[in-house]
């Protein structure tokens, strides 16, 4: 195979998604590109799924299948690593489905850049009947447009900029980030901050790479792991390991309840703040022993860093215009956390 065709491994966790694997396999096998391979690893299903595995593993030997030797998704992820022979590597959902240009347009970005680079695209859902959800509607418009702008490390802290079945990147970074060692949920939210704290750098497609298929029992509804889809945890101890300089003041922008949460957080990390808000309500007052302060002493504190955790979309904007006009960088000075 040309130097220009590497093998890509693609690695998809299986578990009881028989109604929905012919179509997702089938969008493999149908891609334009033709050298990869797909490690389909079995999560102990009770369904259809093994013999559906099987069926396509006979019709194509691209297809290798395995069961996992562990239980839920990242150690059945393990699992299918360790079988991987490609140089370069994709995920995927074994309910979702691909554009058959998918793989040949990652592998192409892939080769303008090389290695210490990881390529990802935009997204789009869909449902079998009735309508996708108002907020991965939200999710998708604003992945779309992450992607399109290459402003993944700059919106790293607001939500999952590089969703699990939605990039390709060479087996060496890979492994320099650890790979799917870390048994952490959500496994691709970590896996994008580890990346970042890596160096590796983010190469946005302005294309749909990927069809995510919305419903009610996906495990992102179900898992206790994902009900509170904030991930301030997470958030916070990436922060503290890559962004946090203890020798600048601290602000915290926000006193609702992304605030609040947030401030219990940082008195975890014993770490003094200002907390201020746009709400004249609150300033002067005490919560968790801390003074509220308006937003207008902002720029007094002197080489602060700001983290902002309101919610509202109009909010952050107005936020965002004042940080500007006062002269401060995003992921410098400051950082969205919601």
């Amino acid at each position: 195979m040309a130097v220009n065709q590497p093998l890509v491994s693609i690695i998809m966790a299986v578990k009881d998604t028989a109604p929905y694997l012919h179509d997702c396999i089938n969008s493999i096998i149908n891609q334009t590109y033709q050298n990869w391979e797909l490690i389909a690893v079995n999560d102990h299903s009770t369904d259809e799924t093994p013999e559906i595995l099987a069926a396509f593993a006979k019709q194509d030997a691209r297809v290798r299948v395995f069961d996992s030797d562990g239980y839920k998704l990242i150690p059945t992820l393990q699992c299918g690593y360790r079988e991987v022979r490609g140089t370069l590597l994709n995920r995927m959902d074994s309910d979702d489905k691909m554009p058959d240009y998918k793989i040949q347009l990652l592998v192409d970005e892939w080769h303008k850049y090389g290695k210490g680079h990881v390529i990802a695209g935009g997204t789009e859902h869909f449902v079998d009947e009735g309508e996708v959800g108002d907020g991965f509607l939200r999710y998708e418009r604003w992945l779309n447009e992450v992607a399109r702008t290459s402003t993944h490390y700059q919106q790293i802290y607001k939500e999952c900029v590089i969703p699990s079945h939605c990039w390709m990147i060479h087996k060496d970074d890979f492994d320099a980030v650890g790979a799917f060692d870390p048994v952490i949920y959500p496994e691709d939210y970590d896996l994008c901050f580890r990346m970042y704290k890596h160096g590796i750098k983010v190469i946005g497609i302005d294309a749909i790479l990927h069809h995510w298929r919305d419903r009610s029992n996906r495990i992102s509804r179900t898992w206790d792991e994902y009900k509170d889809n904030r991930y301030f945890d997470m958030k916070m101890r990436f922060f503290y390991e890559i962004d946090r300089d203890n020798t600048r003041p601290l602000v915290l922008w926000g006193a609702g309840r992304n605030g609040k949460d947030m401030a219990k957080i940082l008195q975890s990390y014993n770490d003094s703040f200002h907390w201020v808000s746009n709400n004249e309500k609150q300033i002067g007052k005490d919560i968790y022993d801390v003074r509220m302060q308006s937003y207008t002493d902002v720029p007094s504190i002197e080489n602060a860093q700001i983290m902002i955790v309101v919610s509202s979309p109009d909010g952050k904007k107005e936020i965002q215009a004042l940080l500007d006009s006062w002269g401060k960088e995003v992921v410098k000075d400051y950082w969205f956390f919601a």
